[in-house]
């Protein structure tokens, strides 16, 4: 991947990059293997930038893990150019491999994907979802994008089928921390790290409600514990409230996510429809 600028204030290409947000970690690992170039001519980060100057940024080959094998299977891809892959995940799928799910990740489908279009990036998740929460997840094809990435403001609405019936926007604030007991589950706690939820109840519908869910914060299952603790818990979420008969799965997906674009400076606005949750909520 090569980014191109034309410079237009002296200073030293070290300053210039930093400016560019390229971390010290890209940096060096363009220095081992991957080229800076002004005027068609290779550098180092010492040298002087005049106005006009054309400088180049190749960066690094990245080589995936061994641990990383390509997943060939259908990908929702919701978005994509040079820089970005956003795609639905479905539930019961892991976005990263685990110890208990190895293989069969979402980010094993998305380097499948790179690789049948000769793309020699690597996908690294900026946004990630548990297992059986479905939705949309955003991955950068490099990491340097990635860097770029997490320093940016990212709105992102979930919608939610809870038990109960909601009936005004509310917010949730109440701290959470991992339970004594376990290292996957998670719990209210006055010792645990600030986080706070909004809601917008859509639609009642018997004893469940449709919502709309803005994190504030991002904490490990914020949603699912946040609901859990109004006495809301998540339609199917076995772990903070009940399973279902019907549905096997939490309804939970991250509906539609904004930002606005790091390399090219355009508003990005992303919804995913499916499923409907309205007509889910109907089936309860």
């Amino acid at each position: 991947m090569i980014f191109t600028y034309t410079i237009q204030e002296n200073m030293q290409l070290k300053t210039f990059l930093y400016e560019q947000q390229f971390s010290k970690k890209t940096i060096s690992a363009i220095k081992l293997n991957g080229a800076l170039l002004v005027n068609q001519q290779p550098v180092t980060v010492r040298e002087m930038l005049t106005v006009g100057d054309k400088v180049e940024v190749h960066l690094p080959e990245e080589v995936p893990s061994d641990n990383l094998i390509p997943f060939d299977a259908p990908l929702t891809i919701l978005y994509e150019d040079a820089w970005l892959l956003i795609v639905a995940k479905p539930a019961h799928q892991n976005s990263a491999p685990s110890r208990e799910h190895p293989h069969h990740s979402l980010v094993e489908q998305a380097l499948n994907h790179m690789q049948n279009h000769q793309e020699k990036g690597i996908p690294h998740i900026v946004t990630r979802l548990d297992r059986h929460t479905m939705g949309i997840v955003i991955f950068a094809k490099s990491r340097h994008l990635h860097h770029l990435m997490t320093h940016t403001d990212i709105d992102k609405y979930y919608e939610c089928i809870c038990e109960g019936t909601l009936s005004h926007y509310d917010e949730i604030e109440a701290p959470i921390a991992r339970t004594q007991d376990s290292i996957i589950t998670r719990c209210i706690s006055n010792d645990g790290k600030y986080a706070k939820t909004l809601y917008w109840p859509i639609k009642n519908f018997k004893t469940y409600t449709l919502c709309r869910v803005k994190l504030v914060t991002g904490r490990t299952h914020q949603i699912r514990v946040h609901f859990q603790h109004i006495g809301a818990p998540i339609v199917g979420d076995g772990l903070y409230g009940n399973l279902h008969s019907i549905h096997a799965t939490q309804l939970l997906k991250c509906a539609e996510i904004k930002f606005i674009h790091p390399i090219t400076k355009v508003n990005i606005h992303i919804k995913n429809k499916h499923p409907d949750f309205h007509q889910l909520l109907m089936t309860l």
